[in-house]
């Protein structure tokens, strides 16, 4: 009996001695090295400028797509409901993602076959593949971007007017389309406020004629615009709408 007591510890401690050395761990060195292979300085710089762009991914999310207009809306809304924190702001952005993801998915299909499997299957380099990518992208900018907008980016910017959308840079794109999709969702905004509006100025008017002062009219109006939007179908007509504007 002594001898199975120190036998079982003894083979569990051999066979994990055993798998150890059976597996064989990965190593990580960081540091610089001479090298007299110029590829291997070409595909670390292109590690750099992939690392580059991933830091970047947000932005060109927010600032090339249809997040902005999307998440705007959705925050007149709740602030026109008058609710504070409901939905709250992790539900908004993830809803304006995925609705940015369903309205750019031509874009980003696009993006995909002409652009990112070429390049993956080394049919394209790095330059076309990235012309190819903004086609789709500058293409859904300029539907959604307004001429004075553009008129007035060009004119800032001191460029040649431009004969074509071809002749247009990116860089003088992009601020012009941020500034249409401003201006779209503003004025999407304020058409959601005037009913909600109404019933804010009818419940301020009945505590009036009442004499009760001291009640906050958003307290009674609550109540009535929630029940207003819940039955108006508010949510698939907002984003019907929205999804629809994009054109």
């Amino acid at each position: 009996m002594r001898f199975l007591r120190w036998f079982a510890p003894l083979s569990i401690f051999l066979l994990g001695s055993w798998a150890m050395a059976q597996v064989t761990l990965p190593t990580l060195n960081l540091g610089f090295k001479t090298t007299q292979n110029p590829t291997e300085v070409v595909s670390a710089i292109k590690l750099v400028l992939i690392m580059t762009v991933l830091t970047l991914a947000p932005a060109i999310l927010i600032m090339m797509t249809g997040f902005t207009r999307i998440l705007i809306v959705l925050s007149f809304l709740r602030q026109a409901l008058g609710v504070q924190q409901m939905p709250p702001n992790q539900l908004l952005v993830g809803l304006s993602l995925f609705l940015t993801f369903f309205v750019m998915g031509p874009a980003f299909k696009d993006i995909n076959q002409n652009s990112l499997q070429p390049y993956m299957n080394g049919t394209m380099n790095q330059d076309i593949a990235i012309e190819n990518a903004l086609v789709p992208l500058r293409k859904f900018m300029f539907n959604q971007t307004r001429d004075q907008d553009l008129a007035l980016f060009i004119k800032l910017a001191q460029v040649e007017k431009p004969k074509t959308r071809a002749d247009v840079p990116t860089l003088v794109l992009v601020p012009a389309f941020i500034v249409s999709e401003l201006k779209t969702a503003f004025m999407i905004g304020f058409i959601i406020f005037l009913p909600f509006l109404i019933i804010d100025i009818l419940a301020a008017s009945v505590l009036m004629a009442m004499g009760m002062m001291m009640v906050p009219p958003t307290v009674i109006a609550l109540p009535f615009k929630i029940m207003l939007f819940v039955l108006v179908d508010g949510w698939s007509l907002l984003i019907g709408s929205m999804v629809k504007s994009f054109g």
